[in-house]
């Protein structure tokens, strides 16, 4: 048996120093992957919210509501109208000043057109016009002259009344009159337009338009007002609280929003680090959430945002043994897509330490 103890002894040495070597070899393997081992977890609390945060919408006007037609948990689009102020009165100030617009334009439209009479002067049939009145007038003061003048002969014979004479006479100085006003019309017609009338109309026209165009700012500004009372939706999102109804008051100091609304396609975690962890914090570290009411399931996600100051906590455990004195560093953890949890519901955070760190 002995001759056979230095062969077992050698065998066992050779069997040690294989798995050694062996060993070593593991070692050296698998040392890189190590570093990537989760060493530890920082745990928080936090709060689910959307990750556009919860948006209060609230009225640029002081009013009542005479609509509010949408209830919590309702889908909406962005530019939707989610309340409606009392607007009557509104309503009146944008028509009025839409009157008001069309008057002016239409005093625009007639200066124009005595403008454009003194720069191409009277039509032929103007013109026409004129001469015709002119030689009608001629006959009425012929017709008049020869009716004075019979008469005239008459009263001197005793044939008529001095009051039939007068009446002739009176009727003689009216076609006189209407002959030479027609006469002046006539020259006006004829004549080339002065340099002076011109440029008087010219002026008048420029003051209307500029008149015009303060009535179109009234109406773009009353139009404006009014669009106020309808209050639309900044985002695509969801109604997460319904804070007033219709009939209630609405003030612009944003002191009593009507809804607050969410975009729930995307979830975040807002969630209170301690500050003896916050040198672990790196952006894009992975993180996941629970809550009591989901058991042990997890919902995953990543940091995308580290706070800059601390501060005191935001999130109550409710647990005995909390401290309330301790400083906190907010951090924001973004849920992966498809995973849902109800906005406002308090979980535990666990971020994700590397070893190595």
């Amino acid at each position: 048996m002995r001759k056979y103890i230095p062969w077992v002894l050698g065998a066992a040495l050779l069997a040690g120093s294989i798995a050694k070597l062996s060993r070593s070899q593991t070692t050296a393997a698998v040392a890189p992957v190590a570093e990537k081992v989760v060493e530890r977890v920082v745990v928080g609390a936090g709060r689910v919210e959307p990750a556009s945060e919860e948006v209060k919408i609230g009225s640029e006007l002081d009013g009542r509501l005479q609509a509010v037609p949408v209830k919590e948990g309702d889908a909406v689009k962005r530019g939707q109208v989610i309340a409606v102020l009392e607007n009557g009165e509104y309503a009146g100030r944008v028509a009025l000043a839409q009157s008001n617009l069309r008057q002016a334009e239409a005093a625009v439209v007639q200066s124009e057109a005595s403008l454009e009479r003194l720069l191409n002067g009277a039509r032929r049939q103007e013109r026409r016009e004129a001469a015709a009145t002119v030689k009608e007038a001629e006959a009425v003061l012929e017709n008049a002259r020869s009716e004075r003048d019979r008469r005239r002969g008459l009263l001197e014979r005793g044939a008529i009344s001095r009051t039939e004479f007068e009446t002739a006479d009176r009727e003689f100085l009216v076609a006189k009159a209407r002959l030479e006003a027609v006469g002046e019309r006539r020259a006006l017609v004829d004549d080339e337009s002065r340099p002076e009338d011109i440029a008087r109309a010219r002026g008048v026209l420029a003051e209307m338009k500029a008149r015009v165009e303060e009535m179109r700012a009234r109406v773009r500004e009353t139009q404006a007002v009014f669009a106020k009372t309808e209050i639309r939706s900044p985002i695509d999102g969801v109604v997460l609280r319904k804070k007033l109804k219709a009939g209630e008051s609405v003030s612009k100091d944003g002191n009593n929003p009507i809804v607050t609304l969410g975009d729930v396609g995307r979830l975040r975690v807002r969630v209170d680090v301690d500050e003896s962890d916050v040198s672990r914090l790196v952006l894009g570290q992975a993180a996941w959430v629970k809550a009591k009411a989901y058991g042990e399931r997890k919902f995953t996600g990543r940091v995308v945002e580290i706070g800059q100051a601390l501060g005191r906590k935001n999130i109550r455990t409710d647990e005995p043994t909390e401290r309330v004195d301790t400083k906190i560093l907010e951090t924001l953890v973004e849920l992966d897509a498809g995973q849902t949890l109800p906005v406002g519901l308090r979980v535990d955070a666990y971020l994700e330490v590397m070893g190595g760190r």
